[in-house]
């Protein structure tokens, strides 16, 4: 399947409708394995470190390029190497995350075009989708389950499989943790995981991957939407209840 067939046409009334519809007897069937790319849609580019470049939002598409344009109200890109290989992410209109890989064609203060485009596949997408969000942090020890001992610390970016937090504290790889997250006005998010990578970003400063614990089928979709509403800008608040669930 070609990459063009993963780009959506422009929206129609029917689209709509199904999108109002939710889980009504309306509702399509999935298509598509993976989301689906619209003009409009806003993306966030990592380097092939997955760390944060720029964001913005679909301009123009082609089979194998992609070109950026500012978002509404944003200032000039951050200038990207010519050739360099770059993560492209995104959620579509509905909810499901999409993640490319590219190398960089142009970059400039205005506009920013990737070639060579390739669709990672829908199950790799729920894993590797990473959204850029700097958000406070706070590591637990595992024993200290009623979380009075924080180790403060920055989040750098998050999916529905872990996270990427920048901390001055030194923890090891494999190491068990407890990690609390707040994500703007939501609730906070807690988790229990483990650390699969470290490095020293800076002087004192070190970068974790942090592993979540295995979420469950609902857990997935409920943090998939609120990272949708994070880089869409959507307000809502969801509260995590004693199950673990999050709620309205």
């Amino acid at each position: 399947m070609g990459i063009f067939s993963f780009f959506s046409r422009d929206v129609d009334d029917e689209d709509e409708e199904y999108e109002e519809a939710g889980t009504t007897a309306k509702q399509k069937p999935e298509s598509a394995q993976t989301g689906e790319l619209f003009k409009g849609m806003r993306v966030d580019v990592l380097d092939k470190e997955n760390m944060p470049l720029l964001a913005g939002q679909v301009a123009e598409k082609t089979p194998d390029t992609l070109t950026l344009s500012r978002l509404p109200g944003e200032l000039s890109f951050k200038l990207a190497t010519i050739g360099s290989t770059v993560h492209v992410n995104g959620y579509d209109k509905k909810l499901i995350p999409l993640s490319l890989s590219g190398t960089v064609q142009e970059s400039s203060r205005t506009v920013f075009k990737v070639k060579n485009l390739k669709v990672e596949s829908h199950a790799e997408n729920r894993d590797n989708f990473r959204l850029p969000y700097t958000a406070p942090v706070s590591l637990y020890r595992r024993d200290d389950t009623h979380f009075r001992n924080p180790e403060e610390c920055t989040l750098i970016n998050i999916s529905t499989g872990g996270c990427c937090v920048q901390s001055e504290y030194a923890h090891i790889e494999d190491e068990v943790l407890r990690i609390r997250i707040k994500l703007d006005d939501y609730a906070p998010l807690n988790f229990l995981g483990q650390i699969v990578r470290c490095s020293e970003h800076a002087p004192g400063q070190f970068w974790y991957g942090f592993l979540f614990a295995q979420l469950t089928e609902q857990e997935t979709a409920s943090l998939n939407k609120t990272l949708y509403n994070l880089q869409m800008g959507i307000k809502e608040t969801l509260i995590r209840d004693e199950d673990g669930y999050w709620r309205r």
